[in-house]
């Protein structure tokens, strides 16, 4: 990263206050003054640094060419912050800590021990970051990882964001009670929307048009609370100059609709095997009617920034490859959308173009880009990291388009990441001559706060036009992680990326046999064990780790993935011995049976015992969260009922989706895995009793029985960590090392 120092300039007063002015005045329709703002950065720095929050001055710059720039510098005896806008002064003290107090902010395990007064910097530091856009959040993660977060937890968010130079962020929540008096302007009643409105963990699958319903019905309390956490969401967002992204009209209408309005052309749609829902069809007069109805309602209740996301064909082939259907298509949505504010731009998921490629050729691509005007749509590579679409659409076809790392799907807890093409790809495809309108990055997710570590990594391009070394990067992110250097520690990171962070035959990252429906197969529904490395190969970062305890157990990022790496060592040994009582089993070797399968279920045991003693790892956090939010015992229940059955069966009995959104997490691991594989083992152990062959498809039935009444069941689980985690991973160490060893 390139360092400038140069002599300091002076402005006029008059210049210095256009300057504050332009630089804060953001979009909003709801903006403050540009006081609010510079307050609003003042009020950060005191949420991360209590206690240092006075040795620092901040100030504003002008962007470069409407890029955003930041500089640091000595003065008075304090630290200087300047920037084009709060983002980026926040991002000034990012770059501080991690380089001059050698500091690190994490959703799991931040390291801020810093001296009492900090230290000095030589000269200035001046960056520009060459990305307009630094965009955040998959629909999906509102429900995978944010279900029951409260503005506490938003606030954090908001400053994580913030300090990593995140400037547009996509903002769904709250948005039922604007659809509802949306609705019930047009004469819909509360037993009309009842069938309509998701339950709270599945409103981004409703907002993206897949269902209907499904885990509700919603209680007004809900949509009143989050009608109320998106305004404070928004509002703060607004005050640190990022331009939130709200959602727009996608054609997804009651079910009453078709009853309502009769001549209306509706089309029906279906997505992962749940009933169909109405699509308005774009032709239909109503269809701009509607959208720029809910655009009036939204503006009026939220304020905007005139960027909307909307996702037509979200994982639904349309009807027709007909380009001349498709332009039409697109072009209504976006005349719904300026109809209602004329600055309108259109963000849009390019995830349609990888999901259904074979129906999505050139030509039907273009017709659907082409609708729109080219400064009015700016197009999201959903998953640059593993299966860009921009490089074989020319770049699509000069729309602007954001390079996005998509990394976690359902918020499976495993070790995963593409290190060297989140290093290079960014950089990369910004100097390429056919990258087109590169506009900016982001961070895609389906579930965050897990794997850290990519997710610094790929903030890491944000204020820099060339590729990232790793190697480098990553002893100083460990020193960072740590709280200090260690040599055994920084070989362990080099390790961990040449296995589990690595590129290879997974677009994801694995999931362990332990949380698949049980089975004698090394995969099987929703689990997919697969991996892009040796499970031997993993073993010397572990052996590495656990001799580093002594020197860093009191570092919290260091008992976070000390945990974490040991799970995942663990998990792999349970999948190779899955397939051991398997085939011991079929061979009919009766005594090696038992012994191993008596071993796995100790391994689902152990692990369930040090995922406890790690906040982040508790089943407990999830449910009792959902529950808080409840205002009565009913809401209480159909809130953990949500969140139980988004993280097992996702849907009903029968859904296709069952473990999708599988947890490692203590609580799942000892009450919903082991007693399902204790299941397992005690039909295969009376199949052999009574000398017939197991009927997989019988114990299957039987094992949903048991998972839907664990789904309603409403046993209580521990929300506090106990245990120390690092004895806890060296007692499981000295248990399982050599027989590991021995079996690789």
């Amino acid at each position: 990263m390139k360092i400038v120092i140069y002599k300091h300039y002076y402005l006029s007063g008059l210049v210095a206050l256009l300057i504050v002015l332009s630089a804060f005045s953001g979009y909003s329709q709801t903006s403050g003054n540009p006081t609010d703002k510079l307050q609003a950065v003042r009020d950060l720095i005191k949420r991360v640094l209590p206690r240092h929050a006075d040795q620092f001055e901040i100030g504003v710059i002008p962007k470069v060419n409407d890029k955003d720039v930041f500089e640091i510098e000595n003065g008075r005896g304090k630290i200087v912050l300047r920037g084009s806008n709060g983002v980026s002064v926040a991002s000034a003290l990012h770059f501080y800590l991690k380089k001059y107090t050698h500091s690190d902010i994490s959703w799991n395990g931040s390291n801020l021990k810093l001296p009492v007064k900090l230290p000095a910097i030589k000269g200035k530091v001046r960056e520009t970051t060459p990305y307009r856009y630094r965009y955040y959040l998959n629909y999906c993660t509102f429900n995978y990882s944010m279900s029951w977060w409260d503005w506490e937890r938003w606030e954090k968010e908001i400053d994580w964001m913030a300090l990593n130079g995140i400037n547009m962020p996509l903002a769904i929540t709250g948005q039922n009670s604007v659809w509802s008096r949306v609705y019930k302007g047009m004469g819909f009643t509360d037993k009309d929307l009842e069938s309509f409105f998701s339950g709270p963990a599945y409103f981004n699958w409703f907002w993206m048009g897949n269902l209907d319903g499904w885990g509700g019905p919603l209680p007004q309390s809900f949509m009143e609370k989050h009608e109320e956490l998106q305004k404070k969401i928004l509002s703060r967002e607004r005050e640190l100059g990022m331009t939130p992204i709200l959602p727009a009209f996608t054609g997804h209408v009651p079910p009453a609709f078709k009853d309502k309005f009769p001549d209306a052309n509706l089309k029906k749609t279906d997505w992962a095997g749940f009933p169909e829902v109405y699509i308005l069809d774009p032709d239909d007069p109503m269809f701009t009617e509607i959208g720029r109805k809910f655009l009036e309602e939204e503006i009026k209740t939220f304020g905007t920034d005139h960027l909307y996301s909307s996702d037509t064909f979200n994982e639904n082939a349309p009807p027709t490859n007909d380009p001349v259907f498709l332009n039409a298509v697109s072009k209504k949505v976006y005349q719904s959308m300026a109809a209602a504010d004329p600055k309108a731009v259109w963000i849009m998921q390019g995830w349609l173009f990888h999901f259904h490629s074979k129906f999505w050729q050139q030509e039907q691509i273009k017709a659907l880009l082409n609708a729109v005007p080219d400064d009015k749509m700016i197009i999201l590579d959903l998953w640059s990291e593993n299966h860009p679409v921009w490089n074989r659409t020319e770049a699509y076809y000069g729309k602007p388009w954001i390079w996005c790392m998509l990394h976690n799907f359902g918020g499976n807890i495993s070790l995963y990441g593409r290190m060297d093409e989140v290093a290079k790809g960014p950089a990369g495809a910004l100097n390429s001559p056919e990258s087109g309108k590169l506009m900016g990055i982001g961070l895609t997710p389906e579930a965050i706060e897990q794997n850290p570590v990519m997710y610094a990594l790929m903030m890491e391009n944000v204020w820099r036009d060339k590729p990232v070394d790793v190697d480098s990067w990553l002893k100083d992110y460990s020193r960072r992680r740590y709280g200090k250097q260690d040599p055994d520690a920084e070989r362990a990171w080099q390790i961990l990326k040449e296995t589990v962070y690595t590129g290879g035959i997974r677009s994801g990252g694995p999931e362990s046999i332990i949380t698949g429906r049980p089975t004698f197969n090394k995969s099987t529904g929703g689990t997919d064990t697969r991996k892009n490395y040796k499970p031997a190969n993993l073993i010397p970062a572990w052996e590495l780790l656990i001799k580093a305890s002594p020197r860093l157990k009191d570092s919290e990022g260091f008992k976070y993935d000390l945990v974490d790496l040991t799970r995942q060592v663990l998990a792999n040994y349970a999948d190779t011995v899955q397939q051991m009582f398997a085939s011991a089993y079929q061979k009919k070797d009766y005594a090696v049976f038992d012994n191993q399968s008596k071993m796995f279920l100790g391994i689902i045991e152990d692990m369930d015992l040090l995922l406890g003693a790690r906040k982040d790892f508790l089943l407990g956090v999830w449910l009792n969260s959902a529950k808080s939010y409840g205002t009565n015992e009913q809401e209480k229940r159909l809130y953990e009922r949500n969140a139980r059955n988004l993280i097992t069966l996702w849907g009903d009995r029968n859904s296709g989706l069952h473990e999708y959104s599988n947890r490692q997490w203590n609580g799942m691991l000892s009450h919903f895995y082991l007693p399902r594989w204790t299941q397992f083992f005690g039909y295969l152990n009376q199949c052999k009793g009574q000398g017939k062959e197991p009927d997989f498809k019988l114990f299957e039935e039987r094992i949903k029985d048991w998972e839907w009444q664990w789904v309603n069941s409403t046993d209580e689980f521990k929300d506090r960590a106990e245990g120390d985690p690092v004895e806890i991973a060296l007692t499981l160490y000295r248990k399982y090392h050599d027989k590991i060893i021995a079996l690789y």
